[in-house]
């Protein structure tokens, strides 16, 4: 009991500790000044986690992998990419029991559908699972995890002074910036991917706060790494106007490749949510990846050796540790090998998700592109017709910003990052023209991202559009009245009255017995017989009683609740639970004065 008094005692404590020092706080420090604080706080700790996780990744891997023979095939790349999914889906199932996949899905939604909460679990967790994926052969990338990992540190920093849920968000957009400038030294492409990828709006109360979490991300990254970029590309082949044809029709390929990229990223997700069981999942995803990469050993991990070889001219080392070692110097077994690692990258991709492994698919964009640049300028050099020398180096990098810009819908970020994390800055003109035709050509079969789509499906995204956005924060539940006087079918038009009289609406629902919405009495409609004493005892709610236009249902979209409203031309409308229950009543006045207080909040810099 003594015991029991003493942790309680210090725990009131610690709680008017804080209490004093939130106090201390709103005296001393605004909430604008409070933001640039934790920004820089938030970009120096997501800027930690980002080198913790390349190095874990890092020496991971090189325990495995640094005995290998380049020479021949490896019977190892059948165990280890089986293992670590099967680790990680230990450590997932029975340790963290939440879902920590699909990183920057699950940040645009907690933007959208949680005030910008994230779980305190998040800001080590995704790290630890994604390190143990990648580094046993996960074919995914590291960065979905890092940005999972920031955003949740900006959003625990935030809620632990209590501060609003817009100021939240950017902090939650603090955290994944400066994730992505720490992973990749490139402040710059962090910035932009919040505003393109999480599309959150620049206005004067976010854009320093997230240059300076990006700026503080980097300089970790400096610090503890060095200023070596993380692809090293020495642009030997001047690029000519000459070759901007060619450079045209990559952006066309690049886009062809994105769309197949999530396509069949949207199938194979589709597969494996038909398996129920966690094991069969498991089976199903560990032996696809665990065959893939031993037949095509480049799979094995994040990629970004593969992608320095190329971006060096050093083609023949793509074929080290695979069957085709004795064919690295052959034409057509280059241009089959690579076309194979472009098809087969997705599956990888998809199969270590699928499985249990924790990854995103950030690297694998950049992956695929470079290796479908390559294949381009190679496949051009090579063709009889085609009289063209096209610098292999130079089409991979470009190829990086065109699946990635297709892939994510994102150009701008994609041009910054290739141009940041390479030094490429002087193919920005190719950079810009593949980018932006991948993503013109991508937008014509598709509306969406690779990370949008499972949201805007179900009526959560967060868009530029400040109405849509708008819309997509107000929730259905935060809108009902429920302050409307039920009535029965076979109450007669005395007992109407009655009610009537204690009531201050003019709307009255009409329930059964067990609570499901038979129909509404307006008042209009029974004000010439309602002073009928001769009908009193012969009239039936039944008989008077009419059908609403529309009924609305709990969990319905408020975009999809006004296209009601709108379709109906009606003020109230009532709302039913999943088997038609009576709920309450939404109107129109209700939602467009929560739409005009949610606006305010919203854009109030």
């Amino acid at each position: 009991m003594k015991l029991y008094s003493k942790i309680k005692d210090n725990k009131s404590g610690e709680d008017g500790l804080m209490m004093r020092f939130l106090q201390w706080r709103e005296a001393h420090i605004s909430e604008a000044q409070c933001v640039v604080i934790l920004a820089v706080l938030t970009g120096v700790a997501s800027g930690l986690a980002a080198v913790l996780l390349k190095t874990l990744i890092g020496s991971i891997s090189s325990m495995l992998m640094s005995h290998l023979s380049i020479s021949q095939d490896n019977y190892i790349y059948l165990i280890t990419p089986i293992l670590g999914i099967f680790i990680v889906g230990i450590y997932v199932r029975y340790v963290v029991k939440d879902n920590i996949s699909h990183g920057v899905t699950q940040v645009l939604y907690a933007i959208s559908q949680k005030k910008s909460r994230l779980k305190f679990h998040n800001m080590y967790t995704s790290l630890v699972a994604s390190s143990i994926t990648i580094g046993f052969g996960g074919s995914v990338g590291a960065e979905g995890p890092i940005v999972y990992t920031g955003a949740a540190i900006g959003s625990n920093l935030g809620g632990m002074l209590r501060l609003s849920p817009r100021t939240l968000m950017v902090l939650v957009g603090c955290g994944a910036a400066a994730g992505i400038a720490g992973i990749f030294k490139a402040p710059i492409a962090g910035v932009l991917f919040t505003v393109e990828v999480l599309m959150l709006d620049l206005t004067a109360s976010s854009v320093m706060p997230l240059i300076l979490a990006a700026v503080a991300g980097a300089t970790v990254s400096y610090v503890y790494t060095g200023y070596n970029l993380e692809f090293f590309f020495s642009q030997s082949e001047r690029f000519y106007t000459s070759g901007i044809p060619y450079v045209i029709l990559l952006g066309l390929f690049c886009g062809l490749v994105s769309l197949y990229f999530t396509s069949s990223m949207g199938l194979m997700e589709k597969m494996f949510s038909k398996f129920k069981s966690p094991w069969v999942k498991f089976a199903v995803g560990s032996v696809i990846l665990s065959l893939l990469i031993y037949l095509l050993p480049p799979l094995y991990g994040e990629g970004y050796e593969p992608i320095n070889m190329l971006l060096n001219g050093n083609v023949s080392e793509i074929f080290d540790n695979s069957a085709f070692y004795s064919h690295r110097n052959d034409v057509v077994y280059i241009c089959i090998f690579i076309g194979m690692i472009i098809i087969a990258k997705v599956f990888a991709t998809s199969a270590t998700n699928g499985g249990g492994g924790v990854g995103g698919t950030f690297a694998p964009s950049l992956y695929v592109g470079c290796m479908s640049g390559f294949f381009f300028a190679y496949l051009m050099n090579h063709i009889g017709f085609v009289d063209v020398s096209l610098s292999t180096k130079n089409f991979a990098l470009a190829g990086m910003a065109g699946v990635m810009s297709g892939v994510m819908h994102a150009p701008l970020m994609a041009i910054f990052l290739t141009a940041e994390m390479t030094g490429g800055y002087e193919l920005f003109l190719p950079l810009l023209i593949v980018s932006a035709i991948s993503y013109g050509t991508v937008r014509i079969f598709s509306q969406y991202s690779i990370y949008t789509k499972r949201l805007a499906k179900r009526g959560e995204l967060l868009t530029h559009e400040k109405d849509k956005s708008v819309l997509t924060l107000l929730k259905i539940d935060n809108v009902i009245e429920t302050d409307f006087m039920t009535v029965h079918p076979d109450m007669d038009l005395k007992q109407m009255v009655q009610v009537i009289s204690q009531s201050h609406r003019n709307l009255f629902p009409v329930t059964d017995s067990e609570g499901n919405l038979k129909g509404v009495v307006l008042l209009d409609d029974i004000r010439n017989i309602m002073f009928r004493t001769d009908l009193y005892k012969k009239m039936k709610v039944s008989k008077f009683m009419s059908m609403p236009p529309a009924k609305i249902e709990i969990g319905m979209p408020m975009e999809k609740v006004m296209k009601t409203f709108d379709d109906t031309n009606a003020w109230n409308l009532p709302v039913v639970d999943e088997s038609g229950k009576y709920v309450g009543f939404v109107s129109k006045s209700k939602i467009f004065n929560s739409y005009r207080s949610v606006l305010k909040h919203f854009t109030d810099d």
